[in-house]
């Protein structure tokens, strides 16, 4: 097989196969078969824009052909697979027992179950097609589950925001190729394995979690919903139990996926004295634009052959402060992604199509312990702050103000070119008076730098949504070199734990629990 990289295709060409002969220099004919292994879009030409792709292809007389060819850009290249690692030898008496069925806990259940492990995962919230009424009714009605909602349930909080796969992770053992076969298997579209910001879609996302549960449970795992832990069971510094809903479930090994808004169960675990850490994160807000708006500035041209465009942007303050974006969700929603009564929080959601006239992203601030009371919880405590005091001048609802009004700390009272697409009710709000000051100065700092970068970014119509809190864990569960905590066959894994960053990395650290798992124990009870 030979790859062959840095193919330029013009936006509207639609023979691929002509290109890739082009490129190789060879005849059309002698092409038995291809497959894209990435593509990405070109736009530093303002006047051609381009796809740039890489190709695995088979060949005829494929020696001979490398044997001739002096391009750099076409070589002799081996299949890329994920391979499970060598299972050891120690016999399994109980269960593997898995808590949360997020991404993190449902890839390390699918990969156990794969391999012959009959792995027990336990949700807190509801299964897929009750969470979904369930958080369709707390849109319409402020009626909030604490226990199911945009943060908890099954599919975890990736599933109700763009799907968004793209990670910086070096992949060498091939584990996010795992992730996104896994996904395509489970019906999301191919495309997601070679496009350069792949996503699903939260339309979409929702099936394949559901045909993952049923791979899952095919393969002997369980799962069972509406389950909360509510303790640990801890013999001689090693696990033996989970309690749940009130209930002993004995196990050997015990899997925490708990996702990054599991504060109870944080403090939980610091009584059972776990190892954990305070962490850095970042809050702020989202913005709103006109999708139109942002294609136009990276595209440059107005073309129905291209999808919706994103951004990618950072800066850091005159003090030293880092503003960046977060998850930019294209032709999107900003939704009420609140987990507990009393408080507000906001996400940005897209389906497939990204087709709702506004492009939405967080923009946020970084926070660290000098911030605030430098304590294991101080970070949690932090954000419950900003999270109540929203509440407090909303009820509930999402607090929305216009830039310019931001800017000059007054209270919006109309819409400009923008108008809010949400997911949950809204209320004009004074969003100075929800941030703290540093928070409010470096958002506006990083904004007005943003707009040199997108004209129009700090347009005084950009619509500001608050707030922006659940960006990552501000809890790290302390880990050594096997994945495991100071308690034996305890295993903190995912983005709750303090070890991911989105989708794609918390399925991947998911896999790798589940390898630790397998290095120690045989597959059979």
């Amino acid at each position: 097989m030979i790859r062959v990289r840095q193919i330029k295709v013009k936006i509207d060409e639609v023979n691929l196969k002509k290109c890739i002969a082009r490129k190789m220099q060879v005849n059309i004919n002698n092409i038995i078969d291809y497959k894209i292994v990435k593509k990405s879009l070109d736009a530093r030409n303002n006047h051609k824009l381009v796809f740039v792709y890489d190709f695995d292809v088979t060949l005829k007389d494929e020696a001979l052909y490398l044997l001739k060819n002096k391009n750099k850009d076409i070589f002799e290249t081996q299949e890329e697979k994920y391979k499970f690692v060598t299972k050891g030898s120690k016999k399994l008496n109980k269960n593997i027992v898995i808590i949360g069925a997020g991404s993190a806990g449902l890839f390390c259940a699918y990969v156990l179950a794969e391999n012959g492990y009959k792995p027990i995962l336990f949700e807190r919230g509801e299964k897929m097609e009750e969470r979904i009424n369930t958080i369709n009714k707390f849109w319409q009605t402020g009626i909030l589950n604490e226990e199911s909602n945009v943060q908890f349930g099954e599919g975890g909080a990736g599933t109700f925001s763009d799907g968004k796969l793209n990670t910086l992770v070096k992949d060498k053992n091939f584990r996010m190729k795992k992730v996104f076969e896994t996904f395509v298997s489970c019906g999301a579209l191919a495309e997601i394995m070679y496009e350069n910001k792949p996503h699903i879609g939260t339309d979409k996302l929702r099936d394949v979690i559901i045909n993952m549960r049923n791979k899952i449970i095919s393969l002997g795992g369980k799962i069972y919903y509406n389950k909360k832990l509510n303790d640990i069971v801890i013999k001689d510094n090693k696990i033996v139990g989970a309690i749940i809903n009130d209930e002993l479930i004995e196990c050997e090994v015990l899997v925490l996926a708990i996702g990054h808004s599991a504060s109870d169960t944080f403090k939980m675990l610091n009584n059972k004295n776990i190892n954990m850490s305070s962490k850095p994160f970042a809050v702020g807000v989202r913005i709103m634009h006109l999708q139109e708006m942002i294609n136009l500035n990276q595209y440059k041209i107005k073309t129905d052959k291209l999808p919706p465009a994103s951004y990618k942007l950072t800066y850091n303050t005159k003090n030293n402060r880092g503003v960046y974006s977060f998850c930019m969700c294209p032709g999107g929603f900003v939704v009420n992604a609140t987990s507990k009564k009393g408080q507000v929080v906001t996400n940005g959601m897209s389906n497939y199509k990204r087709n709702q006239l506004n492009a939405n992203s967080a923009i946020i601030v970084t926070v660290n312990q000098k911030d605030f009371n430098d304590s294991l919880f101080g970070g949690l405590e932090f954000i419950e702050s900003i999270e109540k005091r929203a509440y407090e001048l909303t009820k509930g609802k999402l607090a929305i103000q216009k830039y310019a009004d931001y800017k000059n700390n007054v209270l919006s009272t109309n819409f400009g070119v923008v108008k809010p697409i949400t997911k949950g009710d809204w209320e004009f709000v004074n969003i100075n008076n929800i941030l703290p000051s540093f928070v409010n100065e470096a958002i506006i700092e990083g904004i007005e730098y943003f707009d040199k970068k997108i004209k129009g970014f700090a347009s005084n119509d950009a619509l500001l949504v608050a707030p922006e809190t659940r960006t990552s864990s501000p809890i790290r569960i302390v880990r050594n070199e096997n994945l495991m905590s100071n308690i034996v066959n305890l295993f903190p894994c995912g983005e709750g734990a303090g070890y991911a960053g989105g989708i794609t990395t918390s399925a991947m650290d998911g896999i790798k629990v589940a390898e630790e798992i397998a290095k120690i124990y045989s597959s059979v009870l």
